[in-house]
Formats: structure tokens, C-alpha cells, sequence
């Protein structure tokens, strides 16, 4: 059996595990994240891993993070809610440390491995994997692997125009991260009710819905109508084998039927269009990065054909 320390870096936390092989979490927790002083997130970090080491033979690290992760150099590019993690290189750092192989990826990206080894995405080959938050991002997975693109912006859906408008000689145009984040479904009610964005959140919306407001119903459908647009226009892009949504909105029960609904419509509008998007939302929530960090790390470093389903 082989130990392994696995953190997910993010904004507010950094969740830690220590798994086997086979991704079974052994033990698990968390503490907030250092922002700026990265000599203080590596003391941090690797107060983790002798924790860890106390107890298991440890065979090496794997990380999630955000940022736009060059998981050949170690460097993490980009920008973040953790301007310390941009620049030092991790696998020097902590490998240099630890003495322990280090290998690091893009967070969409390892929730996306992680629902293709373990959860929703299980048996595929080809998915898109659709993070839905304050703003939409995601992962392209093609013949099981992750697709990063030529600039590292694979899984950028939220760049993907969906409004263009051509008026009196200027053009207007939205994205679907504009149309079909949460933070679209909380503008649109604040403006159909004519308060104040700061008086909003997703859930108080919903429950404003579910109490007969009519403001509130309209803007949810507008949002899942736009989050339907854009699956539409993934499938035919890529034309994976499931697109697979992530983000705490994707929780509620009636989120993937919702969004099947207004697929119907306009897969109705388009008779030509055949295929019906298969849509599922991520199986393991927020152990999902935890999963696919390993995951990433054991097929970087040749272990994956020993870590049987």
C-alpha cells in the first residue's frame, strides 16, 4: 500500500488528505489559507506533510491549486485570491524539502480527473466538465486526458460569447459566465426587483422563487435557459460523452432536470440538432480536486495501472 499527502489550495481553505493508492481518504482537514506571505503558506503546508509523515510512509505529494498551473515547470501562473502562490516554484520548494516527487494541477481541472477516475464521468473517454460559481470555468477532457490548449485556457467556457448585438453602429456583447454564473441569476433578480445586488444570494433567490416571486422565477429561468445554451453549444463543439457540472448550485435536486427542460426547447428549435446532450452533475462535490490531484499524480509519475478502480 502507498501514502499519499494531497492538498487542494484554495481562496479561504486548503483542504489536506492523506489517501492510498486506490483514492480512499484516510484522514482529512483543513486550515485557512495564507494569502501573502508564501514563506508562511510553506511552513503551513509542510507542518501538514510531517504531520502526516508521523504516521505514514509517505510516497509523495500531490496538489490542486488555482491559477494557471504549468504542471511540467512547478510554476503557477496567472492570477488568484492568493497572489503568494504565483511565482516560487512548488516542485523545487516542497520537493526540495521533503524530498518527496511533487506533481501539481489547475483545480478545475483535477475535479474534472477526478470525476473521470472515481465519479460521474467514470468509464468515459471524452467529457467537459462545467464549473458554475461566481463566474463559469471548467476542464476539457479528451481520450482521458486533460486538453490544456496551446495558452493553458482549455475549459474557459465562460469566455464563450452568447449575446452579440449589433446596434447603431456598436456592438454588445455577453458572456456566459455574464448570462449564466450565479452571480447572473443574482443580478438579473436584483435588477427585476429594483434592489440592491448586496441584498441577494443564490439560495435567497430560489427561496424567493419558491415563494410565488414572479421577478425571481424569471430570472431563474432566463439563467437555466443560458446555462442550456451554452451545453448546447458544447456538445456540438466537442461532442463529449457527458458534460458534468460542478459549483454548489449544482446541489439542487431539480438542476440537471431544469436544465433538460429548456435543452428540449431548443433542441425542438433546431430540427437538424439530434444529439441530446447527456448532462450529470460532479459526484463528489468538494472531495472532487482532492481525487483528481492523485489522480494527476499518479499518472505523471507511472502509478495509475497499480491503482485498480
Amino acid at each position: 500500500m502507498r501514502y499519499y499527502i494531497v492538498f487542494d489550495i484554495g481562496g479561504t481553505y486548503v483542504k489536506h488528505a492523506v489517501m492510498n493508492e486506490h483514492g480512499d481518504f484516510l484522514q482529512k482537514g483543513r486550515y485557512r489559507s495564507e494569502r501573502h506571505d508564501f514563506h508562511q503558506f510553506r511552513d503551513d503546508l509542510l507542518h501538514i506533510v510531517r504531520q502526516a509523515q508521523a504516521n505514514y510512509e509517505l510516497s509523495g505529494i500531490a496538489i490542486s491549486s488555482a491559477g494557471s498551473v504549468d504542471s511540467d515547470s512547478g510554476i503557477i501562473g496567472g492570477s488568484s485570491a492568493l497572489p503568494c502562490i504565483h511565482g516560487p516554484n512548488f516542485k523545487e520548494v516542497f520537493g526540495g524539502a521533503t524530498g518527496l516527487p511533487v506533481e501539481l494541477e489547475n483545480d478545475a481541472n483535477c475535479a474534472a480527473l477526478g470525476e473521470l477516475w472515481k465519479g460521474a464521468g467514470r468509464g468515459c473517454r471524452d467529457i467537459a466538465f462545467v464549473i458554475v460559481g461566481t463566474g463559469i470555468g471548467g476542464a476539457i477532457v479528451k481520450d482521458g486526458h486533460i486538453h490544456k490548449g496551446v495558452h493553458l485556457h482549455g475549459g474557459e467556457f465562460g469566455y464563450m460569447l452568447m449575446d452579440v448585438r449589433y446596434k447603431n453602429g456598436t456592438v454588445e456583447c455577453k458572456t456566459w459566465s455574464e448570462l449564466a454564473a450565479t452571480s447572473a441569476l443574482i443580478r438579473m433578480t436584483a435588477e427585476e426587483k429594483g434592489i440592491p445586488q448586496s441584498e441577494l444570494d443564490g439560495e435567497k433567490v430560489f427561496a424567493l422563487a419558491e415563494s410565488g416571486d414572479e421577478a425571481a422565477q424569471s430570472a431563474i429561468d432566463r439563467f437555466y435557459f443560458s446555462l442550456a445554451h451554452g451545453i448546447f453549444n458544447l456538445q456540438y463543439a466537442y461532442d463529449p460523452e457527458k458534460i458534468i457540472l460542478g459549483g454548489a448550485i449544482s446541489n439542487r435536486p431539480d438542476f440537471v432536470d431544469e436544465i433538460n427542460k429548456r435543452l428540449s426547447v431548443l433542441l425542438s428549435l433546431v430540427p437538424i440538432a439530434k444529439v441530446q446532450p447527456v448532462v450529470a452533475t460532479c459526484q463528489f462535490k468538494n472531495d472532487a480536486n482532492l481525487l483528481g490531484a492523485l489522480y494527476h499524480y499518479l499518472e505523471r509519475r507511472g502509478e495509475l495501472g497499480e491503482a485498480s478502480g
